[in-house]
């Protein structure tokens, strides 16, 4: 079992939709997974307006690839290069510590992440 970003077990992300590159709900990784769906985020719309401004629109279903499309709230496993690119430039989405992969260390900073994690009401 893989670790999160905390250093404790990796906890699930998302199933409605169903996230992760494995498609599992956790944000797990392996040796084909070229994009390092690493980071549990919450979506936002100011986000998912500008991932598709960068040519990543994730808020269009796709069917033929069992893809929902995503909105605002939605949790979704993201590459960490495209979670990192969107902090740089202030959209970056809010994190779930615990459901983001410690791989996610490689490409972004714990700090980053910190500032952005999901607060529990």
């Amino acid at each position: 079992m893989a670790n999160n970003v905390l250093g404790t077990p990796l906890i699930g992300c998302c199933t409605d939709p169903m996230t992760g590159f494995y498609r599992d709900g956790f944000c797990h990784t392996g040796p084909t997974d070229t994009g390092r769906h690493v980071v549990c985020a919450i979506m936002t719309k100011e986000f998912l307006t500008f991932t598709k401004r960068v040519g990543n629109d994730l808020s269009t279903p796709r069917p033929e690839y069992q893809f929902p499309g995503l909105n605002p709230g939605d949790g979704w496993c993201l590459c960490a290069v495209r979670w990192k690119e969107a902090y740089e430039a202030g959209f970056a989405p809010k994190v779930k510590l615990e459901a983001t992969h410690e791989n996610a260390l490689q490409y972004v900073d714990f700090e980053a992440l910190l500032e952005n994690k999901v607060v529990a009401a």
